[in-house]
């Protein structure tokens, strides 16, 4: 349900409103009321802080090397508190505690610029579209429609091969080949939000098109953008992480999850778990955490789910 901004609502008319509470302070308490999604939330806390002091609280450096592993990593580079390598080392050597750090922070800021990236130009797009309406509204459509038909990895992997492989390229590409469903999503609140009193009203006022959609449609439409980007950041960081797979993504010296989860499962058979375990820790309770926070904020923006 959508509640126009500076329009006065009956607070009884309100789904789970409580005691002259604000629909923001009652979606907090839901959301609050989920256990999954605020241990989420602590578990993401707790590894993006780890991505920004595990590197400057280790003596070694991304690149630095220990030349005492060299030549047997199976037995030398094992984790161990002694050596300062809590995670263990690659098998050039290099401390995989702050390497894990670092790739940690590459796989969140390519998940979440990407879907911020994602969430600009969908949001925009999609409600131009829907507000204008009619011959607009079907051309932009129609366009929507022919991109989609176009497959993403292909075109993600062709930027990267034509302009030349960076993170910050990475993070435009996979957010300017996501937009397509946010766009849609918008769309279809956008239609519904139009034909409310408050925009016809805005409408009667000689409120420009440009001024509706930006004070009345897209900050009425933020709650299921918020909660659509969200979701989006798990498959960012899965995008990222398939193309580092590959090895069109983050390059050496540089690390990301994919590419390192990439070295390790190579290195399998020399017994070298460690390589592999813990970056794929990481990757799993980051895309976990913000599945969980993403449902969990969902249904808190949603007045019919709970009481609050």
């Amino acid at each position: 349900m959508v509640f126009p901004i500076g329009v006065r609502i009956d607070p009884e008319a309100r789904p789970g409103r409580r005691d002259g509470r604000s629909l923001w302070q009652d979606s907090r308490a839901r959301f609050m009321h989920n256990r999954a999604a605020v241990a989420s939330a602590s578990v993401l806390l707790l590894v993006c802080l780890y991505s920004i002091v595990g590197p400057v609280s280790s003596e070694w450096s991304t690149e630095a090397i220990d030349w005492q592993v060299i030549g047997d990593v199976k037995q030398h580079g094992r984790p161990s508190l002694g050596s300062g390598h809590f995670f263990g080392t690659d098998e050039l050597g290099r401390d995989l505690f702050v390497r894990t750090a670092m790739g940690t922070r590459v796989s969140l800021m390519v998940g979440i610029f990407g879907a911020l990236v994602a969430m600009v130009v969908g949001t925009l797009y999609g409600a131009v579209s829907g507000y204008v309406g009619g011959v607009v509204d079907s051309i932009m459509m129609r366009i929507v429609d022919m991109l989609m038909a176009i497959p993403f990895m292909f075109v993600l992997i062709l930027l990267l091969m034509v302009f030349g492989r960076s993170v910050t390229l990475l993070f435009i590409g996979i957010g300017l080949v996501s937009w397509l469903d946010m766009a849609r999503i918008v769309r279809g609140q956008t239609l519904s939000i139009k034909q409310m009193e408050f925009v016809e009203h805005a409408v009667a006022t000689g409120v420009s098109t440009a001024m509706i959609v930006w004070r009345h449609i897209i900050p009425n439409i933020l709650g299921v953008v918020v909660v659509y980007a969200t979701l989006l950041v798990p498959n960012m960081i899965l995008y990222e992480s398939f193309i580092s797979f590959l090895g069109l993504g983050v390059q050496e010296p540089n690390a990301s999850l994919g590419s390192l989860i990439n070295s390790g499962a190579s290195r399998m058979q020399y017994g070298t778990l460690w390589q592999i375990g813990f970056p794929l820790f990481f990757f799993v309770a980051v895309l976990l955490g913000f599945f969980f926070v993403g449902d969990g904020m969902r249904d808190a923006l949603d007045p019919r789910e709970g009481n609050g």
